[in-house]
């Protein structure tokens, strides 16, 4: 399968701190300030979303890997976006340059992989592995 994607695609997502997204709801620490957890999830769904649209109909991308620098804190209220550019294509494997930024500075930066999968057989081996 060819897949029309080409290295320079960027996307951005947004959302604002409130106290379901804070480590402390997490669990990944005791502070009321942005956690790490919804950081990188907001990077993967701007990787996500970057490509989805130009992927065939029955087609997605699942994350694997995530190489994440968590720079600085940001406190309920602010707004932190990120953004993601694809900066390596290997076959079916992508690689994305991520950042976060809060309203006043430079919040997180790495590296996340992602895998192009086929939605009905990624579904099956996940209903045959339940089966037990």
């Amino acid at each position: 399968m060819e897949f029309n994607l080409q290295t320079g695609l960027t996307c951005e997502t947004r959302e604002e701190v409130t106290k379901d997204n804070v480590a402390s709801k997490y669990g990944s620490g005791i502070v009321a300030v942005y956690s790490t957890p919804a950081m990188v999830g907001l990077m993967e769904g701007a990787s996500l979303s970057s490509v989805a649209p130009l992927l065939p109909e029955g087609w997605s991308t699942v994350g694997m890997s995530v190489e994440i620098k968590h720079l600085a804190a940001t406190p309920i209220g602010m707004t932190v976006r990120a953004k993601a550019e694809l900066i390596t294509i290997e076959g079916r494997k992508l690689v994305f340059k991520v950042e976060a930024f809060d309203d006043k500075e430079k919040i997180g930066e790495g590296i996340h992989e992602r895998y192009i999968i086929d939605m009905g057989k990624f579904i099956a081996k996940i209903e045959e592995k339940a089966k037990g």
